[in-house]
């Protein structure tokens, strides 16, 4: 530019030399492709694309599972999983080891390093699987097993080119970003916020991990902390056990059914009940909810709706998946696990087999949950709930079951009624509405194929999305910190506490987790009235 010195990272380059480098690019990107193909799509996998080509014609949920990805999804329901403790990257289309956990084999052995390319890997004394091509979800699957304690043998080569063969012995690992975990909120009052990724229960050991345990542990370290109320976070929780939602749904009612379901011929629902009196926590709750919020989620925000236990706050409606699957063996063996080890794994299919209904008659399929409070949300007119799948079943409804609201210290009409009207009124809300139905109708028109109009359509679109990125972002941070017994739980792990900043950091910025600060204060506010004019009244009797 005239006038102004150029730019010191600047490299001028010619159009061959451009062209050359894209088509080297290019060329990387094509002959990876071709080597997965050829190294990868082995009969199992070419079987499994088949046989899931059929089930998604049934509906969005049935599924095969060849035996390692059915283990994987054990690994998830489960929070665990048998591993080397080491985190994968791809780099210049290699397998390479981005970081590792320590304490964990790989750690521990000393003979992995960071960034080490993984070129086989091999299970004990098999012959090693070529892993060049792979896509690192597909070489973490060969890494994993089925127990602790079983072999893997490692063919790295290291940053100085020289080739190495590790043997390591898989150990457990716990999946700690999946398991509930808390903070406190300090405000105008002190809240308990609970964060639940999944509903997850480890089917495998009796005294394994369990979600509705672990809530329950977080809610009595908030009621040691004197939280006047608790917000649980189900954002983006896809779903998971169902006895767990049921015993989850119970910490915060007297007993009752929690939700109903009915297979195709049967004629009367099934009742998952809560059959324990006892009350873990009867103060003021609210439950966030968004359009990635599934399954054991929408039970769980339903059931709190419907008894008038809580207020639920998010999007326009949860996911919409009222189904009920169930994962059966292919080989009959499996049942018997004598038997199971001596014969092949031939996989399980998940079938879709029931229906969800709400305890008001009404089937989460489909609808959802439409929350009391309804934010503006930014993947609104995203085609990702139940609904946009031209397989999902039908919605329907049944009987209503047989259930007592719960009675407040509160007017939840009055609460959710005066948070519609701040939502509504809020410059924030009503800017980040307006940006995403634009941003939502630029992407419906047709591309100009003239590069200055597209050039210029393309700003628009930065400087929108920009511009919704800063609604949310909070103008002042909230107040976040851990209850004490974590703080002193982190230890002298940095991992942990990297974690566990990044954790506290996230709400803090949160516009939507603001949003149910300021409808719980509302909800606490009302209660401490209540509960002084009740004070009054009782003193007033003995005099």
């Amino acid at each position: 530019t005239i006038g102004k010195a150029a730019p010191k990272k600047f490299v001028y380059k010619v159009d061959s030399t451009l062209e050359r480098e894209a088509r080297g690019m290019i060329k990387k990107q094509i002959d990876r492709y071709f080597t997965t193909l050829k190294t990868h799509n082995t009969n199992d996998e070419l079987f499994s694309v088949f046989v899931n080509a059929i089930t998604g014609e049934m509906d969005p949920h049935s599924s095969y599972f060849a035996p390692v990805d059915s283990r994987g999804f054990n690994e998830m329901m489960s929070g665990k999983f048998y591993g080397i403790g080491a985190q994968l990257k791809e780099d210049e289309s290699k397998i390479k080891i981005a970081s590792l956990i320590t304490g964990m084999p790989a750690w521990k052995s000393g003979e992995i390093g960071v960034n080490d390319e993984v070129i086989k890997i091999g299970q004990g004394n098999a012959e090693p699987v070529d892993v060049t091509g792979y896509a690192v979800t597909d070489a973490v699957k060969l890494i994993r097993g089925s127990e602790a304690g079983t072999e893997v043998r490692l063919t790295v080569r290291k940053p100085d080119g020289s080739i190495k063969i590790v043997s390591l012995k898989r150990g457990e690992i716990k999946l700690d970003d999946t398991f509930a975990k808390s903070a406190i909120i300090k405000g105008e009052h002190k809240i308990g916020y609970i964060y639940l990724p999944e509903f997850y229960m480890d089917f495998e050991k009796p005294n394994g991990a369990k979600c509705s345990e672990d809530v329950a542990k977080e809610i009595v370290k908030l009621k040691a902390e004197n939280v006047e109320g608790i917000v649980i976070d189900l954002r983006g929780n896809g779903g998971g056990s169902l006895p767990e939602v049921v015993k989850m749904a119970g910490l915060f009612i007297e007993d009752g059914p929690i939700c109903q379901v009915r297979g195709r011929d049967e004629k009367q629902p099934y009742l998952w009940k809560d059959r324990d009196k006892s009350i873990l926590y009867s103060g003021p709750l609210t439950v966030m909810v968004d359009e990635g919020s599934a399954s054991a989620s929408e039970i769980f925000a339903a059931a709190i709706q419907d008894y008038k236990r809580g207020i639920i706050i998010g999007s326009s409606s949860t996911y919409g998946k009222g189904t009920v699957q169930r994962t059966i063996p292919l080989n009959p063996e499996a049942e018997n696990p004598a038997l199971a080890k001596t014969s092949e794994d031939l996989g399980t299919v998940k079938l879709t087999l029931q229906k969800f209904y709400r305890i008001n008659g009404g089937a989460t399929q489909l609808k959802g949950v439409t929350p009391d409070v309804v934010i503006p949300d930014r993947y609104e007119f995203f085609k990702s709930r139940e609904k946009d799948n031209d397989a999902a079943l039908s919605w329907d409804e049944i009987g209503k079951a047989e259930y007592h609201p719960w009675v407040s210290t509160y007017s939840t009409n009055a609460v959710i009624n005066a948070a519609n009207q701040q939502v509504n009124t809020s410059p924030t809300f009503k800017n980040m509405k307006q940006q995403v139905e634009w941003i939502d109708k630029k992407n419906d028109k047709e591309v100009s194929l003239n590069l200055v109009k597209y050039k210029a359509d393309l700003q628009q679109m930065k400087v929108a999305y920009k511009q919704l990125d800063s609604l949310y972002k909070l103008p002042k941070e909230l107040n976040v910190l851990n209850s004490p017994s974590d703080t002193v739980g982190f230890g002298a792990d940095k991992d942990k506490r990297e974690r566990n900043k990044q954790f506290l950091n996230r709400i803090k910025g949160d516009v939507y987790i603001d949003e149910t600060v300021k409808v719980m204060n509302n909800m606490i506010n009302q209660t401490n009235v209540a509960l002084n004019a009740a004070g009054a009244a009782e003193s007033s009797k003995k005099y």
